[in-house]
Parts: C-alpha cells; structure tokens; sequence
C-alpha cells in the first residue's frame, strides 16, 4: 500500500485540506509527521506522528519510512533529494515536482542562496502561497493518485 508521507511542520493549512480530502477519497494512507500537534478530520486514512523538537528530526523519520511508490510533500529539498535516491516520489506544496534531474540543481541553488544569507545579504523570502499554487499542488497531487491506479 502506498503512503503520502507530509512534511507537516511548514505545509500551509489549505494543502493539509486538500491532502486529507484527497487521501480519504482515493483510500490512500497519509501520515503527518510535525513536531507539534497537527489537527486533522477524523478518517482511517489519516493519521500524525508527532516527533520530538529538533533539527530535522521529522525529516528523519520520513526518509526513513517512506518506500518506493510513496510520495513525499515537503519544502525541504535535502530531504526531497534523499527520497529520491530511494526511488520515491517528491512535490513541494506549490505543486513543483522533484525529480532526478532537477534535485541537484535545486541543492545548489538552496546552498548557494544560504550562503548569501549567511553574509548578511537579504535574499527575501519566497512569494505568499496563492490560490494559483494551491491548484498546483491539487493537480500534481491528483496526478500522483491518479498513476497509482493505473
């Protein structure tokens, strides 16, 4: 059975709705692991794992337990970068896919853009998520489910 593992800590309100609409619909088991309490529709397909506070600790446990044929969603492009090498599948929440051959490129523009950072020059943060990146997500994400029937 295929798992959507949800990196919960930063995924905004209106992607865990469209997750867990989509994830109770098509069956589908999704876990979401945060380091805080996560509130979710009640649905024997949904469940939480709240870790422990720290650094990358719910990514830990995500790329530990996710298998090839699972999806992960998440911002975090190391960890996006990780599941990849084990074969499964990645989006963030704008909906962008990441895959082999676009993962290497974003690590180093992620690398790159902290040291500017960390140099004191302000890069700004990404755009405010919109209803635009909404439908996104909500449509790499039905793609998704959609390959797993087929």
């Amino acid at each position: 059975m295929t798992t959507i593992w949800v990196d919960a800590d930063a995924t905004p309100k209106a992607v865990r709705e469209i997750i867990c609409r989509a994830a109770s619909r098509t069956e589908t088991m999704a876990q979401f692991v945060a380091n805080h309490h996560i509130p979710l529709p009640p649905s024997p397909f949904l469940s939480t794992i709240q870790v422990e506070a720290g650094f990358d600790v719910a990514d830990n446990l995500i790329a530990q337990q996710a298998q090839p044929g699972d999806l992960v969603i998440s911002q975090d492009i190391p960890l996006a970068a990780e599941v990849i090498e084990k074969g499964v599948a990645a989006i963030n929440n704008r909906g962008e896919t990441y895959t082999p051959e676009n993962i290497r490129q974003r690590l180093n523009m992620r690398d790159f853009m902290d040291t500017l950072r960390s140099s004191g020059i302000q890069s700004g943060g990404p755009a405010p998520f919109s209803d635009k990146d909404k439908q996104t997500f909500a449509n790499a994400l039905d793609r998704w489910l959609a390959r797993q029937r087929s």
